[in-house]
């Protein structure tokens, strides 16, 4: 599976449950979001705008997506809600690596540019360096309409937060569709 095969895969309307560990403080907690992940041309008008913020040659991008979430977190009342757009940017010279633009980090309310690459099992890992953290993210797929997630989040001076978060799909889109009969046909 490649970068673009796998952002079609991601696209429709997941539930995802969370459980994040905060390690220094020996604590845990569950979250739940509705996420809406929409794929965007590479010649869309957000896609161009991204590269152009990162001095990333437009042309250079092979696809985006939107990202939309709804969620709350059980240590509090507040809703969390958000959106970002993200577009992939490969490697010339290395297959299945390159960079991962986003309008807004995941750990950071900020732009961020990070590295991804595309394992041949068909995970995808996300490498972020932000200006007071790092993040390492690895996504695979269980099945078609199943994807998992864990992250690793360091806070430079020592505090780590490590998460698991599976994801159902809700309804099919045709690339799951495709999928699902690529798994029953072998």
């Amino acid at each position: 599976m490649n970068i673009e095969e796998f952002f079609e895969l991601s696209a429709g309307k997941w539930f995802s449950h969370r459980t994040s560990h905060h390690l220094a403080f020996k604590q845990s907690e569950d979250g739940k979001s509705d996420i809406v992940i929409e794929m965007l041309a590479a010649d869309h008008p957000e896609v161009i705008k991204l590269c152009e913020q990162y001095e990333v040659n437009p042309s250079d991008a092979t696809c985006g997506a939107r990202v939309t979430w709804k969620g709350t977190m059980e240590w509090d009342e507040e809703k969390h809600e958000g959106s970002t757009v993200l577009v992939t940017v490969p490697d010339a010279n290395k297959p299945g690596e390159g960079k991962l633009l986003r309008e807004m980090g995941y750990a950071e309310k900020a732009p961020v540019a990070g590295t991804y690459k595309m394992g041949d099992d068909g995970a995808l890992t996300l490498i972020t360096e932000y200006e007071t953290m790092s993040s390492e993210e690895r996504l695979w797929f269980a099945s078609p309409n199943l994807r998992m997630r864990v992250s690793v989040l360091k806070r430079f001076g020592g505090f780590s937060m490590a998460s698991f978060t599976s994801e159902i799909r809700m309804g099919a889109t045709e690339a799951s569709k495709k999928a699902m009969e690529a798994v029953n046909a072998g």
